[in-house]
């Protein structure tokens, strides 16, 4: 009798009906399965969790019970439609240290994501999940929360990424490897990588860096443990600001494939490369520092707008009185007008009036 009871229930350790495990590998895939929610019945095994190509639309706080996934290690939730990551939704998994969000549209990443006291993760991929800028500072306020203090590796590829929250990794001390491929960063200058004493890998390739300045270089050649930077397809431009990193390339070992890096401005240095750069080939007669220049110029431009506003609200201040009369002459007159209008409307509409207008000899 008691197994005819139980019968409908789930045992303990089975699979999912629209998943593939292997007891033997500590693995579930529930791969294009249409799901929109994880499924409540994973069994108590499981290391290694592939929930990919479904539909799940939010994760909500508890998605991931601890008590039902003790050892949940690696989880993939990549090319979901993910875009909303509530407060909780990972922190109950104390052997997570893998996690891949690559893929998803998110548009909300709470901030106590993965909890008050801080997750064990160790690698975290977020390619082509961050398009949302307000998704990135929500991810920049995680990171320097220091309750991802433990990441080792984090992946931040295919962002279309223009430029990084200051700070944003000042809360990393183990980070071994960071990935920035792949997006379209224009500079550095509010990146600081100061506290990073592990980090042995950055990615910076194929972005739309234009040159890189003393101050980072500073940085790069204070990480001891810094062995590997790959700058390549970058759009170099190579007028006076590049000196210093030409001069930095040709001493340092770190660069990746140093010798393809190229000049893409101006035209007439396009495809020279990097380390065959001398002096006598720069052109120093024009602004060597343009996007300093521009940031000057908008800053005074703003400075002669506000003058003018602040003189043209005095003017008016001034001339109150006579403006309130003016303005009041102007309202006289268009009331009159309109009166003019309203009379000889009433004479139009009225046939008497019209005939006795149109008699020649009244």
């Amino acid at each position: 009798p008691v197994l005819l009871s139980c019968g409908s229930a789930q045992p303990p350790g089975s699979c999912p009906a629209p998943c593939e495990c292997s007891e033997a590998a500590k693995t579930v895939k529930c791969v294009n399965s249409n799901l929109t929610a994880v499924p409540p019945d994973l069994p108590l095994y499981v290391r290694i969790l592939f929930i990919t190509g479904n539909r799940l639309a939010k994760l909500p706080a508890g998605a991931f019970p601890a008590r039902r996934l003790p050892d949940l290690s690696a989880l993939n939730l990549s090319g979901n439609r993910l875009e909303a990551v509530e407060a909780g939704a990972l922190a109950s998994l104390p052997a997570l240290r893998q996690l891949d969000l690559s893929g998803n549209p998110l548009a909300s990443l709470s901030p106590q994501a993965f909890g008050e006291g801080g997750s064990p993760l160790e690698e975290l991929a977020l390619r082509g999940a961050l398009r949302n800028r307000a998704v990135l500072l929500s991810l920049a306020a995680v990171l320097q929360s220091g309750a991802l203090r433990n990441l080792s590796r984090l992946e931040l590829s295919d962002n279309e990424l223009l430029l990084l929250p200051a700070g944003m990794f000042a809360a990393l001390p183990a980070l071994r490897q960071l990935d920035l491929s792949n997006n379209s960063l224009v500079g550095l200058r509010n990146v600081s990588f100061q506290g990073l004493g592990q980090l042995q890998s950055l990615d910076l390739s194929n972005n739309s860096l234009g040159v890189l300045r003393n101050d980072t270089l500073a940085q790069f050649r204070s990480l001891p443990a810094l062995q590997l930077i790959g700058l390549g397809r970058n759009a170099w431009v190579c007028d006076c600001a590049i000196r210093d990193l030409v001069a930095w390339l040709k001493e340092s070992d770190q660069v990746e494939s140093k010798e393809a890096l190229t000049c893409a401005y101006p035209a007439k240095m396009l495809g020279k490369a990097l380390l065959e750069i001398n002096g006598s080939d720069l052109d120093c007669s024009g602004p060597v520092d343009l996007p300093s220049q521009l940031q000057t110029s908008y800053v005074f431009l703003g400075i002669v707008l506000a003058l003018i506003g602040a003189i043209f609200l005095l003017v008016l201040y001034l001339n109150r009185k006579g403006i309130k009369k003016w303005m009041h002459n102007i309202r006289d007159a268009c009331r009159d007008h309109m009166e003019g209008y309203h009379y000889r409307y009433e004479i139009n509409a009225d046939p008497r009036l019209t005939n006795l207008s149109s008699n020649s000899d009244v």
